[in-house]
């Protein structure tokens, strides 16, 4: 599905609910699996998380999860402790193109049996369910944060619980510190100190009801329409300020590109204030939230101004490479960005070029990030309705803003 976007002068003010966070439902689906007296409220309606609740609702051997990075990095421990079940997972051909090595060696230091089925370090995996003997484990630091978590989130079932070493600098601490939240919510003990996670055994748990919070990754977008319009608001629903997102780091960042944020009961709201000085901090690091990296440099590519991003060597291996794409599409719009493994920068330009078709590479956030740009230029977007895979409800929520979409 191919949407074309009109070009629209100023957005409406408008009040909006945003679905549950998929990082912290999806942490919540393991747990529950694991303590099924577990009530989760709130939770995410995407595509990611309707994957992995049927995936642990499956008796199947073969598991295919499709595009859900998270659901092959949480589900690939998940199955490797689950004693007696043997599990084939796999997912879409960029699933296959994602490592999976770095958590598959971390599995088999304390013991799990998992083989690849085609490529060595890639899904599809073949794991052999099994009571895991070692309860010491060691990884380096600076990968994806999911195979930490996913490590983490199945500790507390292991007899002895589990340590996990952190070796080197170690990249996007909050979602480590979301998932240690999560754990100590439900009544699960855990630690995070010097590099050592240690997670307490725990059999079970009291019967409680956690509420997800919305997802502050979908805010970004907002975040960017505000920016990018001339004098309005939008409030979203349900927000907290003491949030376990790294990517509630938003309210600090779009403060330097012209937006406001006004925390109320369980709702933001998104004020553009009245003079803005837009100038981002130069070698802004978004190692903690490389998430909203896309929305961030696409927002100021629609005011105007340059930006200097650091942090983003997670990117290469998401959906997409999200540094080329990024630089191939703004680049069409008349852009000029450099990237190098872990960095972005962006000219200023003041030349926006119209009737442009953005293309998403079977990436939800690059059609989410360049939608914005209607308040700038007309412009399509190719294969919209990938949006689903975070956030199925993002066209009907901007068009209640006032866009136009074709």
């Amino acid at each position: 599905m191919n949407l074309k976007l009109q070009h629209i002068s100023n957005i409406e003010n408008s009040t909006l609910q945003i679905t549950g966070s998929k990082s912290e439902t999806n942490r919540l689906l393991i747990l529950q699996a694991l303590y099924p007296n577990i009530e989760i409220e709130n939770v995410s309606n995407s595509d990611d998380s309707g994957l992995m609740q049927k995936a642990l609702a499956s008796d199947d051997m073969v598991v295919d999860i499709h595009h859900a990075g998270t659901a092959m990095r949480f589900l690939t421990a998940y199955f490797a402790v689950k004693e007696g079940r043997e599990t084939v997972l796999t997912g879409s051909k960029r699933m296959q193109e994602r490592p999976i090595k770095i958590l598959v060696d971390a599995l088999e230091q304390l013991g799990c049996t998992i083989t690849y089925e085609k490529e060595e370090g890639y899904p599809p995996i073949r794991i052999q369910g099994k009571q895991p003997v070692m309860n010491k484990v060691s990884l380096q630091a600076n990968v994806s944060s999911q195979y930490i978590s996913a490590l983490m989130l199945i500790a507390s079932s292991l007899p002895n619980g589990l340590e996990i070493l952190l070796e080197g600098k170690v990249t996007s601490v909050p979602y480590i510190k979301m998932t240690l939240s999560l754990l100590s919510d439900i009544g699960v003990e855990g630690s995070y100190n010097n590099n050592l996670i240690t997670i307490n055994p725990t059999k079970s748990v009291e019967s409680k009801s956690v509420v997800v919070e919305s997802d502050w990754s979908s805010a970004s977008y907002f975040y960017s329409i505000v920016a990018l319009s001339d004098n309005t608001t939008v409030t979203l629903g349900s927000y907290k300020k003491e949030s376990y997102q790294g990517d509630s780091s938003l309210v600090e960042i779009y403060k330097y590109l012209g937006v406001e944020t006004v925390f109320g009961e369980n709702t933001i709201t998104l004020k553009k204030v009245s003079d803005p000085k837009y100038a981002l901090p130069d070698g802004l690091d978004l190692s903690n939230s490389p998430d909203i990296a896309q929305t961030i440099a696409v927002t100021c590519f629609g005011l105007g101004i340059g930006c200097y991003l650091t942090g983003l060597h997670t990117l290469k291996i998401k959906e997409t490479d999200r540094l080329e794409a990024l630089k191939t599409e703004i680049e069409k719009l008349g852009g000029k960005v450099h990237i190098t493994d872990d960095t972005l920068r962006l000219e200023p330009s003041s030349v926006i070029k119209k009737d442009i078709s953005i293309s998403t590479y079977n990436d939800h956030r690059m059609a989410m990030a360049f939608a914005p740009l209607a308040l700038r230029t007309f412009l399509s977007i190719e294969d919209a309705d990938v949006v689903s895979k975070s956030y199925p409800d993002f066209w009907a929520d901007v068009k209640k803003l006032g866009f136009k979409i074709l």
